[in-house]
């Protein structure tokens, strides 16, 4: 589909249309001069000129908006490919700017298709839905994420109840098993359950109605002292396939790990319920992501081999990705910085079982290697220190997986995005 700005575009003010002219600039200066990959400055530079853009942008759009702790942007990306399978044409901010310079960015450079998905961040929910008009919202899970920057996952869930409340409207779709989405959702007259499962449980001990302890058994939580509880959900998935009131699906991702598993469930439920996509259709899309934003790309080493690059972000993300690793016959590196992006606090890295590595050739890596490398001590991993990433995995033999912080993950990925 050819896109025509100038009809795309009528609609628009001229400050509106000046703004996505000016951010464009800025945005390619950014990336001329290798300051960045333009997108969050060049939506910067259109707010900054046109504060009303993210509801002259998205008008005449149906939007869903994706948004979780972990697993947004291959959410996003996923169901976004499921939609473009059925021929239908999307816009989508895919580099995972999801604050509203990054949103407003991304619709701006796409202005004529009429669906757009968009990753937003977890605190922005609130104050981008109305001037984005969105018809659909994903609900992902609520973990700790960067405590310096977030504050503790009730803040965040408080956020999304108020959405939920005063948007009835609303098509959700949402996580069954995490606590705080549940609680989060509260009786939205309109909502799809997927049930995902709940590895980590560590930040859900607790009712987040009542405070007092939750009762889990092995896929389901309950409160024994107000009642509180996982809901029916009409979307469940097993192990590899997605379970249907229409019947099975067979997921079998390109994308590894349970973790991508749950993010293709969220998705395919998002295809079929929020869109009305035919699911073999949205399967073929799904099926064919291999990388979602440098996730799990290669990086070339200095001596010829390539190593794949995962990122982990928060104890949820950590242990999930240690358990996929764990079987694996392969080197580990573990590259963490603790800048904004990152977090400023590493004191996370105890809640994380790097206990999972013993045995494992591993290298402690990235501005916080000490830190990293103090941990790993505690934990009785046999381990070597290197701060350069590179360099610590051409120290390893054999095929080498660096799992990096997201300040880390995103100067080894930016090469090959």
């Amino acid at each position: 589909m050819t896109t025509d700005p100038e009809n795309a575009q009528r609609h628009l003010t001229p400050r509106a249309r000046a703004a996505l002219a000016l951010g464009g600039l800025a945005g390619r200066a950014s990336k001329m001069t290798g300051r960045g990959a333009g997108t969050q400055v060049s939506g910067r530079v259109m707010l900054a000129v046109a504060p009303d853009l993210l509801a002259d942008v998205a008008r005449g759009r149906r939007v869903a908006i994706v948004s979780a702790t972990n697993g947004k942007t291959t959410t996003t990306r996923l169901l976004a490919d499921a939609l473009r399978a059925a021929g239908l044409p999307v816009a989508s901010n895919h580099t995972g700017a999801n604050m509203p310079a990054g949103v407003a960015a991304a619709l701006g450079r796409e202005p004529d298709p009429e669906i757009a998905i968009l990753e937003v961040d977890e605190r922005w929910v609130p104050k981008v839905i109305d001037p984005l008009d969105a018809d659909v919202l994903i609900l992902g899970n609520l973990t700790r994420d960067q405590l310096d920057r977030f504050g503790e996952v009730r803040s965040i869930a408080e956020r999304w109840r108020t959405v939920c409340d005063t948007h009835p409207d609303l098509t959700v779709i949402a996580n069954a098993s995490d606590p705080h989405v549940v609680w989060s959702v509260g009786g939205h007259p309109n909502v799809t359950w997927v049930a995902l499962g709940a590895p980590w449980r560590s930040d859900a001990a607790t009712c987040p109605e009542c405070a007092a302890l939750l009762t889990w058994s092995a896929d389901s939580f309950r409160c024994d002292a107000c009642g509180f509880a996982q809901p029916p959900a009409d979307y469940r998935l097993d192990d590899n396939t997605l379970i249907t009131p229409e019947g099975p699906l067979t997921l079998d991702l390109t994308l590894p790990g349970d973790w991508n598993r749950m993010n293709g469930a969220l998705a395919l439920t998002g295809a079929i319920v929020g869109f009305g996509i035919d699911p073999a259709v949205a399967l073929t899309g799904l099926r064919a992501v291999d990388v979602v934003s440098g996730r799990f790309s290669d990086c070339r080493l200095p001596d010829g081999r390539d190593a794949r690059v995962i990122l982990a972000k928060n104890p949820a993300g950590w242990t999930e990705v240690l358990r996929w690793l764990e079987p694996r016959a392969t080197a580990v590196v573990l590259a963490v910085n603790a800048h904004v992006a990152d977090g400023r606090d590493p004191s996370w890295l105890w809640d994380v079982p790097y206990e999972l590595l013993r045995g494992k050739a591993v290298a402690a890596s990235g501005e916080r290697a000490l830190d990293v490398s103090v941990r790993l001590d505690y934990g009785g991993v046999d381990h070597l220190a290197e701060p350069d990433p590179l360099a610590a995995a051409a120290r390893l033999t054999g095929d080498v997986d660096i799992v990096a912080s997201y300040t880390q993950f995103t100067h080894l990925t930016r090469a090959t995005w």
